[in-house]
């Protein structure tokens, strides 16, 4: 009994330990942010960051179970507003002036007022990083037109967007799925025309997900009028004669941040980059298919609707792209 009592005891100290580092975390914000209040409610005592993570929500940080917007927020009604996934490795932003470079195109191509500097994203982002365990971590960021009257043209009066901000653990590819490929399966295009804005309206992306994940595959590869376009939540690239190319910086993709990326990794490692437009057939042809995202990195495909890419096994260009990606990672 007494050494029950004795772990119990240390358990409930260590847990309250924990959570006082996390309250004063909140703390240090109100105070270094002066135009934010940090709301903590009692409840709090009993949560962990694992399952209830503090989350920003207009000025305030609060576990995500106490996050609410109201229902005419026009990203709840018309999926209005823009989004960014930023990874973290070691409880540092990856690129993030790129990242958020691509939110403020995206907030300015409809109209949404930015509501922050770049320095003053950064200040938040780091606030919501700190409260996490997790040294690797995916952090989300959207920002919608915020609460009006449900009318479609935008409010005479301009609305206060509403600014979101959490961040989970990034769970890395197995290295077993690395060493093995990815499998893929394809299907036409059905998503709007302006592919290259960060939009919350994800419908026709969240389709394509569910097709991959009906016929057990990783992604759905997405081609327009023959020609391929991109990933359900990927870029998609090809490589043929050991050369890395990728559909063109148009209206029809999102230019991943990675875009640039891989072309500055393919220039360090001597391997030659281009964009162009690419056939249905040329992807089937290809003697290596890669994704890349935040989350993938750079990942093998190996066989597309059943169809074996080349020799069915991640090739040369892979491992030396993924190797300079780690590399990047801690540069």
């Amino acid at each position: 009994m007494c050494r029950f009592s004795f772990v119990l005891g240390v358990s409930a100290f260590l847990a309250a330990a924990f959570l006082v580092s996390r309250l004063m975390q909140v703390a240090r914000f109100s105070t270094r942010v002066g135009c934010v209040y940090a709301k903590i409610t009692a409840s709090t005592a009993i949560r962990t960051a694992m399952d209830d993570p503090f989350v920003y929500l207009n000025g305030t940080l609060t576990p995500l179970s106490e996050a609410k917007v109201p229902v005419l927020d026009r990203g709840f009604i018309f999926g209005d507003g823009i989004y960014e996934v930023i990874p973290v490795y070691g409880r540092t932003l990856f690129r993030p002036s790129q990242h958020l470079a691509r939110l403020f195109r995206g907030l300015a191509a409809v109209s949404i007022v930015n509501p922050h500097s770049e320095r003053q994203w950064l200040e938040l982002i780091d606030e919501v990083v700190r409260l996490q365990p997790a040294a690797d971590q995916l952090v989300y960021i959207q920002v919608t037109r915020g609460v009006a009257p449900r009318v479609h043209a935008f409010p005479h009066s301009e609305p206060t967007p509403t600014v979101f901000i959490m961040s989970n653990p990034l769970i890395p590819i197995p290295a077993s799925t690395r060493e093995q490929g990815v499998a893929c399966v394809t299907m036409e295009d059905q998503r709007w025309l302006r592919c290259e804005i960060k939009s919350i309206s994800l419908l026709g992306n969240v389709l394509a997900a569910q097709n991959a994940a009906a016929n057990d595959a990783n992604e759905t590869i997405q081609f327009r009028d023959g020609f391929l376009t991109e990933g359900s939540a990927s870029n998609v690239w090809v490589v043929k004669d050991g050369s890395l190319i990728g559909a063109p910086r148009d209206n029809l993709i999102l230019e991943g941040i990675r875009y640039g990326l891989m072309e500055e990794l393919c220039a360090a490692d001597h391997i030659p980059f281009k964009t162009q437009r690419i056939s249905r057939a040329e992807v089937f042809a290809a003697d290596e298919v890669l994704l890349s995202s935040a989350s993938k990195e750079v990942l093998p495909v190996v066989s597309i609707d059943g169809h074996t890419i080349a020799n069915g096994k991640p090739g040369p260009i892979y491992k030396k792209l993924y190797a300079a990606y780690q590399a990047a990672k801690i540069a």
